[in-house]
């Protein structure tokens, strides 16, 4: 049986690579375009990691990640977040929001499949 990642992301471009990436290694990747609607699916199904962009339109991923961690039936899902904010100040705030990781965009693929195998396996 796959593992499930949700990745929540509103760009078009990343939403595809990644899922193509994810997909060719194994993954099942359900898709969330905002914030609300990644905490949607989080409340209906389990996934066992959630890749978190952090610049979402509403709602941003660090406050979505707040969110997961104060819910107990979510707290102890893996969030890494991938950001284009590179700044040690900004990753600072990140790291603060509750992820388990913080990935920079661009992604190097090997990286991200390397993070997800060490978090839960294939």
């Amino acid at each position: 049986m796959s593992k499930k990642v949700l990745y929540i992301e509103d760009n078009q471009d990343n939403m595809s690579l990644v899922v193509w990436i994810l997909e060719d290694e194994g993954y099942e990747v359900v898709q969330a375009w905002t914030a609300e609607e990644g905490l949607e699916l989080l409340a209906r199904q389990s996934v066992d990691l959630v890749l978190m962009d952090i610049s979402l339109p509403g709602m941003n991923g660090m406050e979505a990640t707040r969110v997961i961690r104060a819910d107990q039936k979510l707290a102890a899902i893996p969030v890494f977040a991938l950001t284009a904010h590179a700044i040690s100040e900004e990753r600072g705030r990140i790291a603060a929001s509750g992820v388990d990781k913080i990935l920079t965009k661009p992604l190097d693929e090997e990286e991200l499949v390397e993070a997800i195998r060490d978090q839960i396996g294939t």
